[in-house]
């Protein structure tokens, strides 16, 4: 496994501290059009995610990618995550791993 560049958890709040860099956010599809999705993230920003998307997509996706600014993704990994997901669990993933427990996290 290649931990040279790791992908941050982020949600819509933290998408910002990390633009330029690699993150990895799950979002609720709400519009897709071939080239971008428009999604809301677990903690109801709306983000714009750029790239070449499966061909079908479950209601939650989870994708890895560039933060290339404050509320879009450029994703290069697409991963259906189905269509029922606990946001406020993955909410809390995301504090804890980019608080306290920071280090815990590649």
């Amino acid at each position: 496994m290649d931990t040279s560049n790791p992908a941050v958890f982020v949600n819509g709040g933290l998408l910002r501290m990390y633009v330029g860099q690699k993150v990895r956010a799950v979002v609720q599809v709400l519009h897709s059009d071939g080239g971008s999705v428009i999604g809301k993230s677990t903690d109801d920003h709306q983000l714009t995610v750029r790239g070449s998307a499966p061909g079908s997509l479950t209601k939650f996706v989870e994708v890895i990618g560039i933060a290339d600014g404050e509320k879009s993704i450029r994703a290069e990994i697409w991963t259906n995550f189905g269509d029922t997901f606990d946001t406020n669990n993955y909410n809390q993933l995301c504090q804890l791993a980019n608080g306290e427990f920071k280090h815990l996290f590649l």
